[in-house]
């Protein structure tokens, strides 16, 4: 048995080989992600041995990522070049040249984790320039502590009602983008019970009522009502409830005089008397795609019952995506349910397992990253922006930064041409560092634009302890088989380069791997016992594989904001004013002409309000049903009709195109192209199309990319100035059979 970021399973090895997967029998809805596994680990894509790029080898050529061969070298000599480029760039070009990219997810394993493992690394050689957030959530990292004064991750984690609240009180369940099971099959450091569909049959089943509102029907389970949207419009619906929420005198007047600021402020804009547009709902339905009466009588139900307002993250992955996030904070206090049990407003059910469960908080298994002696810190989506343009000055969350100049970058975790935006224009400026190294298992397309590959070791070729703080589950994770070719685990890849820079005492406290497990595991068992709870000793938790915690929580949860309410002077927020922000003096005060000090409706450069001839149709990208991101995209796009990714159309769409269902279709704008297959299908919206992420990024530049990545199609801008987050959401294409 072992787990992942899709859950625990159990693991057939025969021969050496991983040969089969089953369930983990206490998961009530396991995933099917497992099964691919045994094909994926042993794929003829693994990086078998160190790897050097030939034309950066020979010369130090930087132009040939992406279409270079491959040097294959002895481990040492390897470990000496990339040892020796590395102290090259920081003697010469400082720390401050050295990027330490590991956008990723965090493992299940909690000391092979290699974001902890290459910060650490990058860490005891003097420091990295860093990233800020996540492509996931980045925007709402930086927009909503002005809101409710709170990391928003921590709000998503620990602040908002569980299932359980969900289903004891609330009576209309109002989903912004949905609540799809699909996505919470994930979570980082994993999921062990798969909760989230059974959650929903208990809402039918109680006559909750939930409403899905966005562009396509499958964003929440069976038996959901459906309110299509167009997308990048969920603002101006948002105005327009609150709109009539105020028009007919259903505001929550008392709960807005006591538990927020700045109302007062907001008014006059959103009545109109400021610019001379009312935010009705006849203003707000050629917007979003919505009747007025549709409108109207959602908020009256909304003001009328235990509402709950839950906005997915994807809404925050768009152009001025801080402002629906900003707006149903302000929604949910107007119509004063916030600290209610089942009321009020949450974010991000079911775009992860792991939100929507009540666990008591327990300290975590952590190796630690040390201190980064660079101040230097980049929002995670500017990337591109900063590879292109060193010394350019750039406005984030209040302060004026310039990218720096990096020379090399270091990226292990992660593959940025998956989760990145318009790759054709990526792979362009990645070409203008000096050096990359990258430690990867697989050829990735990263991997294939790196100049020095180190093979990694996948979790099922390591020892490791598998915790993670959504989750009530405690692992042993053992060494299932041995590496795959010369895998090396990034600990031992990086102690080798940290000694050959005269810093492996400061990287490895002379530990070996097996010694800091256990370390860290006695430092963590310690530490639960004092917040109450016994673990095993190491030895017992190895004989008994995993253990379940004592820390789930059935019954409601108190919220923060449940103390907040009833006493707003006694137990304030950590705003500025102590209450919700719907004005914000702070961001005021920056004088960001796109994301001003209230919430306001912003229409993106590119959506259906500003469809053409040459780009007609509204391209979201949803996370894939059968894997996670693009991990094991090898072995899934083997399989026979896989790829191209199947990309889903109207059929007034398809019927005007001349297309059908199974169809291959070329997906196209101005930044790129993909081929697709068709599905037509009822369940979106007519002018929307919807392509998932993952398929691996093919050939650079004017080529086709032929598995269907939807990000070579997608705008690289930021959110906004304030927080200047990927808008993977914001693109308009077009379709054409092939």
């Amino acid at each position: 048995m072992t787990s992942s970021h899709w859950g625990a399973f159990e693991v057939d090895v025969r021969d050496g080989r991983i040969v089969g997967t089953r369930p983990f029998s206490e998961d009530p809805c396991p995933s099917a992600i497992p099964e691919i596994l045994p094909k994926a680990v042993h794929h003829p894509t693994r990086v078998a041995r160190p790897s050097v790029r030939r034309g950066w080898l020979e010369n130090r050529d930087k132009t040939g990522r992406g279409s270079d061969t491959y040097v294959e070298l002895p481990w040492d000599e390897a470990l000496d070049i990339a040892a020796a480029e590395i102290a090259r760039v920081r003697e010469t070009h400082g720390n401050e040249a050295i990027f330490g990219g590991s956008y990723g997810w965090g493992s299940a394993g909690r000391f092979h984790h290699a974001q902890s493992q290459v910060h650490r690394f990058l860490n005891a050689t003097g420091g990295y320039v860093a990233s800020f957030g996540s492509y996931s959530t980045g925007c709402a990292q930086a927009i909503m502590p002005h809101v409710f004064g709170v990391p928003f991750l921590n709000l998503n984690y620990e602040h908002q009602d569980g299932w359980h609240t969900i289903a004891a009180h609330t009576e209309t369940l109002v989903m912004f983008g949905g609540v799809n099971p699909k996505n919470s099959q994930v979570s980082m450091g994993g999921v062990t019970r798969h909760e989230t569909a059974g959650w929903f049959e208990t809402f039918a089943s109680k006559g909750m009522r939930c409403i899905n509102i966005g562009p396509q029907r499958s964003d929440a389970p069976d038996g959901c009502e459906w309110v299509p949207l167009r997308p990048g419009s969920d603002t101006a619906l948002m105005l327009a409830l609150a709109y009539v929420l105020e028009a007919e005198n259903l505001t929550d007047q008392d709960f807005v005089a006591r538990c927020t600021t700045g109302f007062d402020r907001f008014r006059p804009y959103l009545m109109g008397e400021t610019d001379g547009t009312s935010k009705s709902p006849d203003w707000a339905a050629p917007l979003c795609g919505v009747d007025p009466e549709t409108i109207r009588s959602l908020a009256r139900r909304m003001a009328a019952t235990r509402t709950l307002i839950t906005v997915a993250w994807s809404l925050q992955r768009a152009e001025h995506g801080e402002q629906p996030f900003w707006m149903s904070a302000v929604l949910a206090a107007m119509l004063g349910q916030i600290g209610l049990p089942g009321g009020g407003v949450g974010y991000g059910y079911g775009a992860i397992g792991g939100v929507g469960k009540s666990f008591k908080g327990l300290t975590g298994v952590t190796f630690s990253q040390g201190q980064n002696p660079v101040q230097k810190v980049i929002p995670v989506a500017r990337v591109g922006d900063m590879l292109r343009h060193p010394g350019q000055a750039y406005a984030f969350n209040g302060r004026r930064e310039t990218y720096p100049d990096i020379r090399l970058v270091y990226w292990a975790g992660g593959n940025p041409f998956h989760h990145h935006q318009d790759l054709n224009a990526l792979h362009d400026a990645w070409q203008r560092p000096e050096t990359i190294i990258v430690n990867e298992p697989w050829w990735t397309a990263t991997a294939k634009r790196a100049d020095i590959v180190f093979p990694a070791t996948t979790p099922y070729e390591r020892e490791d302890i598998g915790r993670s703080n959504l989750d009530d589950y405690l692992f042993y994770m053992p060494q299932l088989i041995s590496p795959v070719g010369e895998a090396r685990d990034d600990y031992v890849i990086f102690a080798g380069l940290a000694e050959r820079l005269g810093v492996g005492a400061t990287f490895t406290e002379g530990r070996g791997a097996d010694e800091w497990l256990r370390l860290l595991y006695d430092e963590y068992r310690q530490k639960t016992q004092q917040q109450g709870v016994d673990v095993p000793d190491f030895e017992t938790l190895k004989d008994q594989n995993w253990v379940r915690l004592p820390i789930h929580k059935d019954g409601p949860n108190r919220t923060l904001f449940a103390p907040f309410r009833e006493d707003p002077e006694a137990s304030p927020l950590p705003t500025p004013s102590g209450k919700i922000e719907i004005f914000s003096e702070v961001i005021d005060s920056f004088g960001y002409d796109d994301c001003p000090g209230h919430p306001v409706w912003l229409p993106p450069s590119e959506w259906l309000g500003t469809a053409t001839h040459r780009a007609p149709l509204h391209l979201v990208s949803p996370q894939p049903g059968d894997k996670l991101h693009s991990q094991l995209e090898s072995a899934l796009a083997d399989e026979e009709g896989a790829r191209p990714e199947t990309i889903v159309i109207h059929p007034v769409d398809a019927g005007q195109r001349k297309i059908k269902t199974g169809d291959l279709v070329r997906v196209f704008n101005d930044r790129g192209a993909c081929r697709a297959r068709a599905l037509v299908s009822i369940d979106i919206s007519q002018g929307v199309v919807a392509l998932p992420t993952g398929a691996w990024f093919g050939d650079p530049g004017g080529n086709i990319d032929m598995d269907g990545n939807p990000n070579v199609l997608t705008r690289d801008v930021g959110t906004s100035s304030l927080g200047q987050g990927c808008s993977a959401h914001t693109a308009l294409v077009d379709i054409a059979p092939l």
